[in-house]
């Protein structure tokens, strides 16, 4: 049995790291959060030491180094732009860590994380769960035993419908959650770029506060994207069902099926970083470097090969900016 610590458990994303350590068989047995909305762990550990302040937090984390209560992992669920400090804060605390995604908002922080490893001899460990989804394996394997010269084409469309609060919180500012393409993308460009190999051009044509579209071309692939966020630009089809969230991926013309076991993938994230084979921050780097190169893109436009659903129309939000 593992000792766990989280930062951030009153997050949205925070209940899938406590079943997968629940599930694993591990104990938490500190928390933090500024927000004190957590009864969500009386589900999982209610016995979880629990800190509203990084101060406190700390010291207690200091505190049980000497004793059987020593944390082995510390996982990282807070905004994106603080997960660099804490990722930090658990190597300086002997800890391995396991951090959502996006891992960090630029490539050169996973350079120094990479030199705060070899420091401390401890891990970091990125959650990239689309590696584990049945269906995307399934892709992958047939695209490594197809054609070794084919380049295929493909259609990415993500779309999440997100309410006026969005904007209010900590994702609608670009400096701290990276934009639409960091927050709600970066796991596709990663799951992409495992399986057509390295990036070698990136063209952005529509980038605002809630949608980017551009063109990826990949060693083996040629990708046309379209995210967002906003529930306006959802298929017609798909609002009559009353739902708000709508993933398609096809391949020359297959439609890749992945819309369920998503929520499973978090377990199976642990085990793998529970024995041995998590993934890394250099397996981190593609998406971050592809991600990075996106936010600071100039958008040139429907101009060239660009995802269909580019050409609707903006929303006259009052948060949209040019």
């Amino acid at each position: 049995m593992k000792n766990f610590g989280i930062i951030g458990v009153g997050g949205y994303i925070a209940p899938r790291h406590l079943k997968a350590i629940k599930e694993t068989g591990n104990n938490l047995v500190v928390a933090l959060d500024k927000s004190d909305s957590v009864g969500i762990m009386d589900s999982f550990f209610p016995q979880c030491s629990f800190y509203t302040e990084y101060e406190r937090f700390d010291r207690y984390v200091d505190k049980i180094k000497r004793t059987k209560d020593k944390l082995d992992f510390i996982s990282v669920c807070t905004p994106n732009y603080l997960h660099d400090s804490h990722i930090r804060f658990g190597l300086r605390n002997d800890c391995d860590v396991i951090c959502e995604k996006p891992l960090v908002l630029n490539p050169w922080n996973i350079d120094s994380l990479q030199e705060m490893e070899k420091e401390t001899g401890h891990k970091v460990y990125n959650i990239l769960q689309l590696r584990l989804h049945k269906s995307i394996i399934e892709w992958k394997k047939k695209i490594d035993n197809g054609p070794k010269d084919k380049v295929y084409d493909v259609d990415l469309t993500y779309i999440t419908s997100r309410g006026l609060w969005y904007y209010t919180s900590w994702k609608g500012d670009v400096s701290k959650s990276g934009g639409v393409a960091t927050n709600i993308g970066v796991h596709f460009y990663d799951m992409l770029s495992w399986i057509f190999g390295d990036l070698k051009e990136n063209i952005v044509h529509v980038y605002t506060h809630d949608r980017a579209a551009g063109f990826l071309r990949f060693e083996r692939a040629r990708v046309r994207y379209f995210l967002s966020i906003n529930y306006d630009t959802l298929p017609q089809e798909v609002k009559e069902q009353g739902k708000r969230t709508y993933r398609k991926i096809v391949c020359d013309n297959d439609e890749i099926e992945f819309s369920e076991g998503f929520t499973e993938l978090h377990t199976e994230s642990y085990k793998n970083i529970l024995n041995g084979n998590g993934f890394g921050l250099e397996q981190a780097r593609n998406c971050i470097e592809i991600v990075s190169q996106i936010r600071n893109s100039t958008p040139i436009g429907l101009k060239g090969d660009y995802h269909p659903l580019a050409k609707l129309p903006l929303s006259s939000h009052p948060f949209n900016r040019k």
